[in-house]
This record gives C-alpha cells, sequence and structure tokens, in this order.
C-alpha cells in the first residue's frame, strides 16, 4: 500500500503546473511567516529573467497537508523552534522521495531545529556540504565559488548544504547567508543592489534546478 501511495503522489507532482511554488507553514512556534515579501520578489525575478510563469502569489501549505504535493518546490524559513509530528514527517517524507524539493533559509536561529526535525523525516540520512560544482550553483547563473554571503550574522562563512536521496537533491539548505532577507524589499534590510541581485540570482538558480530535476 505505501508504495501505491508513492506512485500515486509521484504521479501527482508529474502532472501538475510545473510552475508553482508554496510556502512552508510548519509547528512548534517558530515564525515561518518570516520574509513575507522573499518569495513573491523572487517569483517575480525568475519571471522576468528565466522566462518561468510562477504564480506571483504563492501559497502557504501546512506541512501535514496533501496540498504540498502540488507544488514543485516549498520554501521554508524562520529563526525559531520547529516540530515535526509523525505525521509532518511522513507526509514531508513522501513529497521529498516521490520527486519534491525542499529549499530551507535559515534566518539566523533556525538550524538546531531543523536539524533536528529533518533526522525524524530522514534518520539515515545526513546533511552534506554541497560541492561548489554541483549544478545547481551553475545553472542560468554561475556561482563558481558556491553560495553567496548575504546577510553577516557571525562572521562564519556562508554554506550551502543538502540531503540527498538515492543520489538526487531532495533539500537544499542555506546557512549563515540568509538568501531570502537577499529577496526581502530593499527598504527591509537596505541590502545593496549587488548583493540582493546575488541573493536573487542564487534564488533562481534554486528554482530552476527543482523545476529540471
Amino acid at each position: 500500500m505505501k508504495q501505491l501511495l508513492l506512485l500515486f503522489f509521484a504521479f501527482i507532482l508529474t502532472n501538475i503546473n510545473a510552475q508553482d511554488v508554496a510556502i512552508l507553514k510548519y509547528n512548534g512556534g517558530g515564525d515561518w511567516y518570516a520574509n513575507p515579501t522573499a518569495v513573491p520578489n523572487l517569483i517575480a525575478f525568475a519571471n522576468t529573467n528565466i522566462n518561468t510563469n510562477i504564480s506571483q502569489n504563492p501559497q502557504s501549505v501546512a506541512i501535514n497537508n496533501q496540498d504540498i504535493f502540488n507544488y514543485p518546490i516549498l520554501f521554508m524559513t524562520g529563526h525559531g523552534n520547529v516540530l515535526f509530528s509523525n505525521d509532518d514527517a511522513d507526509n514531508l517524507r513522501s513529497y521529498l522521495i516521490s520527486g519534491g524539493f525542499l529549499h530551507i533559509s535559515d534566518n539566523y536561529g533556525l538550524d538546531t531545529f531543523v536539524r533536528r526535525e529533518l533526522k525524524k523525516v530522514f534518520p539515515n540520512l545526513e546533511f552534506k556540504e554541497i560541492p561548489t560544482n554541483h549544478p545547481i550553483y551553475h545553472q542560468t547563473y554561475d556561482f563558481p565559488n558556491g553560495i553567496p554571503k548575504i546577510h553577516e550574522h557571525d562572521k562564519k562563512a556562508p554554506q550551502g548544504f543538502g540531503l540527498f536521496y538515492e543520489g538526487r537533491l531532495i533539500v537544499f539548505y542555506d546557512y549563515e547567508t540568509d538568501l531570502s532577507d537577499g529577496w526581502e524589499d530593499e527598504i527591509i534590510h537596505n541590502n545593496p543592489k549587488s548583493v540582493r541581485e546575488k541573493a536573487l540570482k542564487m534564488g533562481t538558480n534554486i528554482i530552476e534546478y527543482a523545476f529540471t530535476n
């Protein structure tokens, strides 16, 4: 029965409108709704520059809702606690191994909780730093040195981590860079145009990669 369900979910993911994205709503008290202008701005940039046709108003979907299967990519961010129930973990696992993709942007303070809760989803998988020659850094926009630094917190180098399932990258996690801050309206963080552009280009690479892999 489980195998049949996975095949059904995979069928859904390959037969939906391939150009839609959503924001993942999770429990635990963390602000999953942080950076409200980020994803809409990223969508606008991708639609303009790589000819995607993504709905300009992304939906928010709960982690335990079957509606996550309507989207080839989910975005997740926040500053605080994350808590996945068993049902949450099962639903997210089914989504990811059926062809879905999750981008997590650490908005400072998310790291401990994300790593803990992703272990519920994939107990046997470990986050691995993604090498700079990985295709996600070389889509329409080329990042030969890997993930760019966008927002400074602890003077640590930016890192891109991934979870790989049967050789496929299913979760991309940006750490100590905060890409989603760079997608927000300029007035919010006062990032220079060059920094915001780097963030938007890297985010566009993530969308392009998720849509085609």
